[in-house]
Formats: C-alpha cells, sequence, structure tokens
C-alpha cells in the first residue's frame, strides 16, 4: 500500500490522520516540524505527502512546498490549511504555492481519504 508522509505541527492532527489512513490500509510517517518533515520525504521517498501550511512560522508549509519541487521532488503534496478561514485568502495552485490539491482543517476521514486516493490516483494514470 501507499506510503504518506503527514508534517504538522499539531499532535491531534497527526495522530487523527494516522489514524484514518491507517485504517485504510495505507502505511504513514509522520514529522512535526519542517526539518524533520524533509528528513522523512528524503530517506523514505513517499508516494504522497501532506503538509500543514502553518508550523513554527505561518508559511512553513509553503517553503517547503516549495523546496521540494526546487530539488525536483515530485511527489504529490495534499496542504492542509486554515489559513483561509483565518485571513480570508483563497489559494490556488501556482508557482509560490506548488502543492496539488489544498483541504480546510478541520477534515473529515471521508474528504481525507477521497483527496488522498484521487491524488494517488492521478499519479498512477501518469506514469
Amino acid at each position: 500500500m501507499a506510503l504518506v508522509a503527514i508534517i504538522d505541527d499539531d499532535p491531534d492532527i497527526l495522530d487523527a490522520s494516522s489514524l484514518v489512513l491507517k485504517s485504510k490500509g495505507f502505511n504513514v510517517i509522520t514529522a512535526s516540524n519542517p526539518n524533520d518533515g524533509y528528513k522523512i520525504v528524503t530517506e523514505n521517498n513517499p508516494d504522497l505527502i501532506i503538509l500543514d501550511v502553518m508550523m513554527d512560522e505561518p508559511d512553513d508549509g509553503f517553503f517547503l512546498a516549495q523546496k521540494f519541487r526546487r530539488e525536483k521532488i515530485n511527489t504529490p503534496i495534499l496542504m492542509y490549511t486554515s489559513v483561509s478561514k483565518a485571513v480570508g485568502m483563497d489559494f490556488n495552485k501556482n508557482e509560490m504555492v506548488p502543492v496539488d490539491d489544498f483541504v480546510e482543517k478541520p477534515i473529515s476521514p471521508e474528504e481525507l481519504i477521497s483527496k488522498v486516493e484521487a491524488l494517488l490516483h492521478k499519479v498512477k494514470e501518469s506514469r
């Protein structure tokens, strides 16, 4: 089954997301900060990255996503955000935010599985 890396500084989000994904048969690795997140991605080559926008800094997720893309890590990224609710911004995929999809926190288990499966299916089709 696919390996999913979850990078989020909220332990409740890490635990809940991991539990939901593992219950559907996914293998999961986690990190609670951008440095550890970068390390688990480069060492484990996951099939999908779930990345929070705001960690130690309000834009850590954006910078980490850009770093992955600069280094030719093309793994699909699903970005968790509560930024649009907090500041009224709507993010679309672009060079500044090089991710494949966004989801607002809190996310339902059904929506999480749906988004993960859709991104993984898209990758399989492009190979």
